[in-house]
């Protein structure tokens, strides 16, 4: 089955964050407790971090946030403008202008809510290994201000409405799970495709109580495979066999009929899909150690070249590559950054 891809088709929600990248020591992560491969939100002993990153290291700013990541990714891929639509809340200054004109280029259709209390929130992208190791640690400010009342404004359901895929960062269950289930609901009623991301192994353990409310709406799921036995812990599946967890994930209790997909990435080894019954295994190319510049964004490129290929109703095995793909051509850049589109093919 194929399908011919529109405008609004997907509808994505998340925490815009402007991303703050550099390459650092491991001092530093010592510094701040921060692990090499993590994803944590900041508290008040990284109150300092952010300064001190901006003043001792060579610094890139790049739009980021989990979701729009995806979405910016799944536009490039697609060519066409505002197949996809988004909605975050960003804080009325230079870093949301920034996040906005970046979102516009690539072809998303963003609707923000705008605060004016807290500035766009920020994230650390913290390098490590040469690149080949990420710890992100998030502000979130204005994101965290996102309300279900944004949503619920008549022109910004009708977009909800008209949109036939949803996909929501798992880093949204910190800021609002009344926006989650409304759009989740929706999905169920009409028979559409939900889909999340564990995004982080924290949520699995600190918001697993939100992280559940959702769970029964999820039609395909994404995730790592450190969240992925971090679910497994939370969860007392007694397994930390990546394959044997997605299998096990797929059955949890779900709203409708169809199958839980559930696509766990595993870095440079192989993705795992479950599908109902079936269980594949994908290899991910081998890139030489010079050839990796940054896997900051790598996990939200996957999943924008697999919904991509997702919409236009192509095999399991198509979204997969496409995913691997586009994921292969992050790591090359630094941030969730690709190269010219021209040059890369995805299919």
């Amino acid at each position: 089955m194929t399908a011919k891809l529109r405008k609004g088709m997907l509808f994505g929600m998340g925490n815009p964050l402007l991303d703050i990248s550099a390459s650092v020591d491991n001092e530093f992560l010592l510094k701040y407790s921060l692990k090499p491969n993590d994803a944590i939100l900041a508290d008040d002993k990284h109150a300092s971090l952010y300064t001190e990153l901006i003043e001792k290291y060579d610094c890139s700013y790049i739009a980021g946030g989990a979701t729009q990541n995806t979405l910016r990714v799944l536009q490039w891929v697609v060519q066409m403008p505002e197949v996809t639509t988004f909605m975050g809340c960003i804080g009325r200054d230079k870093f949301g202008g920034i996040l906005e004109q970046k979102a516009r280029e690539a072809g998303v259709n963003v609707r923000y809510q705008y605060s004016d209390k807290f500035p766009t929130g920020t994230c650390a992208v913290l390098l490590t290994q040469n690149g080949a190791a990420r710890s992100l640690c998030a502000n979130l400010a204005a994101a965290n201000a996102y309300s279900v009342e944004h949503l619920c404004k008549p022109e910004n359901k009708a977009l909800m409405e008209e949109a036939s895929f949803y996909y929501i960062s798992g880093f949204f269950l910190t800021v609002s799970i009344e926006s989650i289930l409304t759009v989740a609901q929706h999905a169920h009623e009409k028979g559409k495709v939900f889909s999340m991301n564990l995004s982080a192994a924290f949520l699995c353990r600190l918001f697993k109580d939100q992280m559940m409310q959702a769970f029964p709406y999820i039609d395909l799921l994404f995730g790592n495979e450190t969240e992925a036995r971090e679910f497994a812990d939370v969860h007392n599946l007694g397994t930390h066999d990546v394959t044997t967890i997605a299998k096990l994930v797929s059955k949890f209790p779900k709203k409708s009929a169809v199958p839980r997909t559930v696509v766990f990435t595993q870095g440079a080894d192989d993705v795992i899909v479950v599908q109902g019954e079936e269980m594949h295994t994908f290899p991910v190319p081998k890139l030489k150690p010079e050839e990796i510049i940054d896997t900051n964004g790598a996990g939200d490129a996957f999943v924008g070249g697999f919904l991509a290929m997702y919409l236009l109703g192509k095999p399991l095995e198509t979204c997969v590559s496409c995913g691997i793909k586009v994921s292969v051509e992050v790591v090359k850049n630094s941030g969730c950054t690709l190269s010219d589109r021209e040059s890369v093919h995805v299919v």
